[in-house]
C-alpha cells in the first residue's frame, strides 16, 4: 500500500507536536511538585487546643504529621486521627520527636475547647490548631489544601476537604503525603522516611 507523502509528513508533524506537548506537561507537573515541597513561609497567628499561640515556626525544628479537617466530620477525620494515634503507638520511642497536628478547616465551630475535647478523646499526642478564618486560610492556601462548605438537605453544613495527611520534615518542607485509607505498613514506611 502506497501512502501519500503529504499524509506521512502530517502524521510525523502531529507526532512531534504530541511528544512536545507531553514533554511540556511533564515538565510543568514536575516543576509544580517541586514548588509544593518548598518551605511553608506564610506568616500566620493561630492557637492550639490549650489556647497557646502558634505561628509558622510550628513547622520547623521537628518532623510532623499535619492533617486538615473538622470536628463535625462524620467519618474521614476521626478515622484518620485514630490511624495517626495507632501509627504513633507503633513507632514507640522511634517516633518521640514526631509532632502531630490537626488543623481545623471549620474555625467557626472548632474553638480551642472543642478541639481539645476532640483530639484528647483520641490521643494526647495530637495537637489541635484553630483560630480566625482569615488566619486559617493562610495555612490552607500555603499548603494548597482544599476546604469548602457544602450544604445538604438540612440547614447544617459540612466541609469538603483534602483528605491526605501531610508529612513535613524538620526543615519545614513537604516530604510526602499519606492518602486516606493508606495501608498501615506503607504509611509507617513513609513516616519513618520523614524522620530521617
Amino acid at each position: 500500500m502506497n501512502r501519500n507523502p503529504m499524509a506521512l509528513l502530517a502524521i510525523g508533524i502531529a507526532g512531534i507536536f504530541f511528544a512536545g506537548l507531553v514533554g511540556i506537561m511533564f515538565w510543568v507537573s514536575a516543576d509544580s511538585a517541586r514548588a509544593r515541597t518548598g518551605p511553608f513561609d506564610a506568616k500566620f497567628s493561630l492557637v492550639d487546643d490549650r489556647g497557646a499561640p502558634v505561628d509558622q515556626t510550628l513547622f520547623k525544628g521537628r518532623p510532623s504529621l499535619v492533617y486538615f479537617g473538622y470536628t463535625h466530620c462524620p467519618e474521614v477525620c476521626p478515622t484518620t486521627l485514630f490511624e495517626v494515634a495507632g501509627w504513633l503507638n507503633k513507632l514507640g520511642p522511634e517516633g518521640e520527636k514526631l509532632k502531630a497536628y490537626f488543623f481545623t478547616i471549620d474555625p467557626a465551630r472548632d474553638t480551642p475547647d472543642v478541639m481539645h475535647a476532640y483530639v484528647t478523646s483520641i490521643t494526647d499526642r495530637i495537637t489541635g490548631i484553630t483560630g480566625s478564618a482569615e488566619e486559617m486560610k493562610k495555612v490552607t492556601d500555603g499548603w494548597m489544601i482544599h476546604a469548602a462548605r457544602t450544604y445538604g438537605d438540612d440547614s447544617d453544613y459540612h466541609m469538603s476537604h483534602t483528605t491526605s495527611l501531610l508529612l513535613i520534615g524538620a526543615d519545614g518542607r513537604l516530604k510526602g503525603m499519606i492518602p486516606y485509607g493508606e495501608d498501615d505498613d506503607l504509611a509507617l514506611k513513609k513516616i519513618r522516611n520523614t524522620l530521617l
